[in-house]
Order: C-alpha cells, then sequence, then structure tokens
C-alpha cells in the first residue's frame, strides 16, 4: 500500500478543508489527474495524483480539516515508501466510531477535534443533536458534563445552530485576534480634497500611486516588524496587499513592487488578481508576502475607519466614501469632493511624526 498525505501548499499554510473528492476508491487514476479540492485560508486548491494507480481508500469526508503531513488517500498494490512528511493519521469518522465502541466507562478525545467526554455524554450529546466539538468542558482538565450538553441544547433551540468558522473567515479570525494581541495600533485620519480630479478617474490606482510615494518618503512605514525579537526589516520593495470583499469573507491579494512598475501594468495586474479571487483560483502565493495594506473601503459605505494592523506589516491605509463638503475658496463657497483617509500604524515601530509625514506625502500626490 501507499499513502498519499497532503503535500505543503504554500507559505504558512499548515491546513485545508476537504471541499469535494473527485476520485472514489477503487477508481483508477492517472498522474496528474486531479483527486481532491481543498480550501486553505487562501484558496480553493486542486491537488492532483502523483502517481497512477488504484485508489484503495479515501481519508476523510467533505468538510474534514486535514494537516499537512496527513494521509489523504490509500493506493492498492505493494509496500512502498510514503510520500510527503509523516505527521499524524487522520481516520475515517467510520472508524472513529468503530473505536468509540469500546471505550466504556472513560473519556475519549476525537481525532480531529477538541472533545473530552465519556460514552454517557457522547450518548446525551447524539440524542439531543449537539455537536460536543462546538462544547466547552466544566469539568475536570475541560471534561464535558450533561449540564454543559444540555446548555448548548438550550442555547440551539433559543438562538440556532452555531456554525464554525471555516477557511478564510477562520484565517481572518485568527489574524485579528494576534493583531489585537500583538500590535500597539493609532491611527490619524485626514481629508483630501479631489474635487479637480477628472470624471472616471481610478481611484484606486490613484491611491497606489500615492502609497508608492509615501514609501518613498517614509520609508519605515514598509516593514516588517517581529516583536518576539524586538527586530524590524526596513523593505526596499512595495509589495501592496490590496483588501478584495467577497461573499466568502476577506482576500489580500498582493500587488507586486508598485514602485517600478506603470499604472497601466498596475491597473491590469490588479484586475486579474481580483478575478482570481472572485474565482478562487489564485495561487497561495499570490496572497503572502505584503508589506503595507490599502483597504478602500468606501466603495460600500463608511467615511473613517480604524483599520488593523495584521503583523509583521506595520502599517494599512483605509480609504473611505467620498462625499461633499462645502469649501471656502476666492470665488466664495462652493462643494468639493472630499475623500477621507485612515492611516493605521504599529507605534512600537512606526513614530507618530513619521506616520504623519508618510500621509502627508500620500495626500499631497493625490491632490496633483
Amino acid at each position: 500500500m501507499k499513502y498519499f498525505k497532503l503535500p505543503d501548499l504554500g507559505e504558512g499554510l499548515q491546513e485545508a478543508e476537504i471541499v469535494q473528492w473527485h476520485v472514489n476508491p477503487g477508481d483508477t487514476v492517472n498522474i496528474d489527474q486531479v483527486i481532491v479540492s481543498v480550501e486553505t485560508a487562501k484558496a480553493i486548491v486542486d491537488i492532483p495524483s502523483p502517481q497512477a494507480g488504484t485508489i484503495a481508500a479515501c481519508f476523510g469526508a467533505e468538510g474534514d480539516l486535514i494537516h499537512i503531513g496527513e494521509p489523504l488517500l490509500e493506493y492498492a498494490g505493494e509496500q512502498q515508501e510514503d510520500t510527503g512528511t509523516v505527521v499524524g493519521k487522520m481516520q475515517t469518522a467510520q472508524h472513529v466510531a468503530e473505536v468509540d465502541q469500546f471505550i466504556i466507562g472513560s473519556a475519549h478525545r476525537q481525532s480531529g477535534g477538541t472533545a473530552l467526554a465519556t460514552p454517557a455524554i457522547r450518548a446525551l450529546a447524539k440524542r439531543l443533536n449537539v455537536d460536543l466539538n462546538q462544547v466547552s468542558g466544566s469539568g475536570k482538565s475541560g471534561l464535558i458534563t450533561s449540564a454543559d450538553v444540555e446548555k448548548a441544547a438550550q442555547l440551539k433551540q433559543d438562538l440556532g445552530e452555531a456554525k464554525a468558522l471555516r477557511g478564510v473567515r477562520r484565517s481572518m479570525a485568527r489574524n485579528m485576534a494576534r493583531a489585537h494581541a500583538e500590535v500597539v495600533k493609532v491611527t490619524i485620519n485626514d481629508d483630501v480634497d479631489i474635487d479637480h480630479w477628472p470624471k472616471g478617474e481610478d481611484i484606486t490606482m490613484r491611491l497606489v500611486r500615492a502609497l508608492a510615494q509615501a514609501c518613498k518618503a517614509e520609508p519605515q512605514l514598509n516593514s516588517w516588524f517581529d516583536g518576539a525579537n524586538e527586530t524590524v526589516r526596513v523593505i526596499d520593495k512595495v509589495d501592496l496587499g490590496i483588501a478584495v470583499d467577497t461573499p466568502d469573507g476577506l482576500f489580500v491579494p498582493v500587488l507586486r513592487n508598485i514602485t517600478a512598475r506603470s499604472l497601466e501594468d498596475l491597473r491590469s495586474g490588479l484586475e486579474h488578481l481580483r478575478a482570481d479571487v472572485r474565482s478562487r483560483t489564485i495561487p497561495p502565493q499570490e496572497m503572502t508576502g505584503a508589506t503595507l495594506t490599502l483597504s478602500n473601503y468606501g466603495t460600500i459605505a463608511g467615511r473613517y475607519g480604524n483599520p488593523v494592523v495584521v503583523p509583521p506589516q506595520v502599517a494599512i491605509l483605509g480609504a473611505g466614501r467620498i462625499y461633499k463638503s462645502a469649501v471656502v475658496t476666492d470665488e466664495g463657497c462652493v462643494n468639493h469632493r472630499i475623500l477621507p483617509l485612515s492611516l493605521s500604524f504599529d507605534h512600537r515601530v512606526v513614530t507618530g511624526g513619521e506616520a504623519a509625514r508618510f500621509l502627508r506625502v500620500l495626500m499631497d500626490d493625490l491632490v496633483r
């Protein structure tokens, strides 16, 4: 037999969720034939077969989470070297159920879950239709009690089913919690008069160009900071993460080297990135390595924001909804279009003066 394990899917990606199996036990496959689609925190990835052969078993069902190095499937045939790095073994749901039947009078931790409960409590949870992996145990060492299960059942009845975060939304929750715990964030706001812009001006591209100029003037905001070791890397190349809102959650593809490319090239590159995000075909490597982020939430709503700085980055610019405001000129009081900006920065690395000068250069570029 030969096991094919979940391969490394890209920098920092340690787990994936099975979206769809394209093969079944007994099927014959060819080299590079797609066998399964999985969803990571970055994208949906089609995984090809590394060899030709017959499928003996598939490990995991749609919706299951697996980690790098855990078996995806087993090929029929003679014993051979396993592929990948062995981290653990993923058991099928049927096998877990069979093992549970032999564990009497003791608690059992489910494979791939966190539930610690006795067989009696598992039976109660099954009767009340409660997912034990969604229950926090109040007993000794986190053991789930009958009161915990009954409380969960009552909450489900009163408020509806609790759904586990998956894929992009789970990654976002973890990143936001990490940012809140680590970053000493400060946000400054200002307005730019853009009434002179021609009709149909590409707001995002103007912001990209302005950010490139601001990074040249104040490169400290285009840095990566390692808080654990208190080291900072000021990065010469500006790789701009651009937040893209989708029904599946927030994606941040990276527009590379914005200071060395023409606006036409950047516009074309951004259109391709957005299309790949919406179709969920963007390669994982195109979602990593940003040195600075732009969130143009004003295309939907919101004037000023409080954007979150996600480590190791040290700054993010938020662009709000354009509005009209009275402006006093030599000709009198007139209505002008105003673009509100919110710049958040990590005050462990960036001073208030550096952030203010960065914003000033950015605004000066926008009024040209």
